[in-house]
């Protein structure tokens, strides 16, 4: 970080971010005009500037709309904005996949040739069904990039009522139904996808990226939605009985987002079941919870927070269940003695 000058007037000068409109993609060494005049006066402000300067650019809360030329950011387009975004959501350690499920599906809604504005974002918004999830994620969607544009705007007055409590009643598949229905997979490669999605709780995608060395234990591969984890049998005698040590994985084209990996397990499997192949993953969740798992325990191996897991996967435990798990912990529990 230095101080320059150039004509009458006191520059700033460090390894900066490219500007907006700029082709480059990585930080380099650029100068910011103050407009301060060359005297002692300025230079303490100038010094005052470099110190907020030199704060900023660690915590990565540097941007030039406040430090650049507000002509040229004025010109950007929606898709200007969006591709920036992008490009710092990645940088920031963001999943590339989650950026295209969770972001720019919606951000595809915006009229990309516009400069950004609050009734652009508003619009895109309102281009979904109101009180769904679709636009509950919308509005999420809107609100950060407007934040990353530098609006002063929410957009949480336009996310509804939506509520995964009001999801009609997912039917569960029994463990009896689950081995019935693997048996009946004639594909010995998707009768081994589906096996490990039933004894690991696994979504579509992760079965693809898979580290069996440790078996039975799987580790999940850092290139999925959540990341890298390992997660524990349950039952450990699927593991063994079903072989799922050894791998055997259907022709699916992995050169895709995980996404679209995920469709391709659903699309196979759905006609061949009476269940969605995603309630394996719900079935599992239920199933350690009769088992006894602490739900930190289960939610971590799954890969999201205890919040989500029993707000989204616990909804679905039936009356005979919570009797089963009633009766597990008070067998468990020592009897009162009565005092001598």
């Amino acid at each position: 970080m230095s101080i320059g000058q150039k004509g009458g007037a006191l520059t700033l000068q460090a390894t900066l971010p490219p500007k907006p409109d700029s082709s480059r993609q990585v930080p380099y060494q650029q100068r910011i005009s103050t407009g301060l005049p060359a005297n002692p006066a300025g230079l303490r402000e100038a010094e005052k500037r470099a110190r907020l300067l030199g704060t900023q650019l660690p915590a990565r809360e540097f941007d030039w709309q406040q430090w650049g030329d507000k002509t040229a950011i004025a010109k950007l387009t929606c898709a200007d904005w969006v591709d920036r975004f992008q490009k710092n959501y990645i940088g920031d350690g963001g999943k590339l996949d989650t950026w295209e499920g969770d972001y720019l599906k919606i951000y595809r809604r915006l009229p990309s040739e516009l400069p950004r504005s609050v009734s652009a974002l508003a619009a895109m918004v309102s281009t979904t069904t109101a009180n769904t999830r679709s636009r509950q994620r919308a509005a999420m969607a809107a609100t950060s990039l407007a934040r990353f544009a530098g609006l002063d705007w929410k957009a949480d007055h336009l996310r509804g009522n939506y509520s995964p409590s009001k999801v009609a009643i997912r039917e569960i598949p029994s463990d009896e139904d689950i081995i019935r229905y693997r048996n009946e997979l004639e594909n010995p490669a998707w009768q081994w996808v589906y096996g490990v999605m039933a004894c690991y709780g696994l979504r579509n995608h992760e079965v693809f990226y898979l580290d069996l060395s440790e078996f039975p234990v799987v580790r999940v591969l850092d290139d999925t939605k959540t990341g890298a984890r390992e997660v524990w049998p349950c039952y450990p005698e699927w593991a063994n009985e079903w072989a799922l040590d050894c791998r055997h994985l259907p022709p699916v084209p992995r050169d895709r987002p995980n996404q679209k990996i995920g469709h391709s397990v659903t699309k196979y499997l759905s006609p061949k079941l009476p269940f969605a192949p995603y309630d394996l993953r719900h079935a599992w969740a239920v199933r350690t919870l009769l088992f006894g798992w602490p739900v930190e325990l289960s939610a971590r191996q799954m890969g999201h927070s205890v919040e989500v897991h029993t707000r989204t996967y616990q909804r679905w435990i039936t009356r005979q269940q919570t009797q089963q798990v009633y009766d597990l912990l008070v067998n468990r529990a020592d009897p009162i003695q009565d005092s001598p």
